[in-house]
């Protein structure tokens, strides 16, 4: 994720308490929060590998958090997941810890302690953490080799075009704006208007309508642009 752009947190937890409190809290620490009520939506967020960590409870309906984890380790995700549990054992630690999570927080905790592990696990991800494939529905962009691909098709795109889709999927189901496009992929190059932010949109949404993927990248007027598809509109909350 570029560093421009605010960290993004998936919360996956049952508790519409929960849910409300991490989301308020965490946005008011600076980061982007979508929430899931349960294992499969939230299997189904995680799985598009655009977000920076995942805040992971273990007893949820439908499909629990070490299922959620163990598919999507096994899918190639490799986004970075905290476990929270009621359960402070230590065969449950170590049962999360070995399917491939980043770290275990026991209920009730401290919020000041979560943000902390937050933190501490976006800077061990690093730079490379952007370097996965973000996926949103037939369409994969492959952060590590700048190729993207709808189906089996590759779409071409200018070194430019390609960091403009990046940021948008990478946020799939936010609204991005123009302003947070100008920062993330213009940076502080002068002379660039959001003009020319539109223009290049155009560029992209023309390319992808050329394989059939057009219907991904919408205007949300007044306020931006949109990356999603018709299974995210139905279990993104953000």
């Amino acid at each position: 994720m570029m560093s421009l752009v605010k960290p993004r947190v998936l919360v996956v937890d049952d508790e519409p308490g929960v849910r409300k409190a991490l989301q308020r809290g965490l946005r008011a620490e600076g980061m982007d929060v979508v929430t899931a009520a349960d294992g499969p939506t939230g299997l189904q967020l995680a799985g598009t590998g655009s977000f920076d960590v995942v805040l992971l409870d273990i007893m949820l309906p439908g499909l629990s958090g070490y299922r959620v984890l163990e598919r999507l380790r096994k899918d190639g995700v490799t986004t970075p997941v905290l476990l929270v549990s009621a359960k402070d054992g230590e065969i449950d630690q170590a049962d999360g810890l070995d399917l491939g999570a980043d770290g275990y927080l026991v209920k009730p905790f401290s919020f000041v302690v979560l943000v902390a592990q937050v933190r501490a696990v976006l800077r061990r991800a690093g730079p490379e953490a952007g370097r996965g494939t973000l996926r949103l529905g037939a369409l994969a962009v492959d952060r590590g080799l700048r190729q993207v691909h709808w189906h089996d098709e590759e779409v071409a795109l200018s070194p430019r075009e390609f960091a403009l889709l990046e940021v948008l999927v990478g946020r799939a189901g936010t609204v991005v704006t123009k302003d947070e496009l100008l920062r993330a992929v213009w940076g502080e190059e002068q002379a660039v208007t959001r003009n020319l932010v539109e223009v290049y949109v155009g560029y992209v949404r023309r390319k992808l309508d050329a394989v059939g993927a057009g219907a991904l990248l919408r205007t949300v007027r007044g306020h931006g642009y949109l990356a999603s598809d018709a299974q995210l509109d139905e279990v993104i909350t953000p």
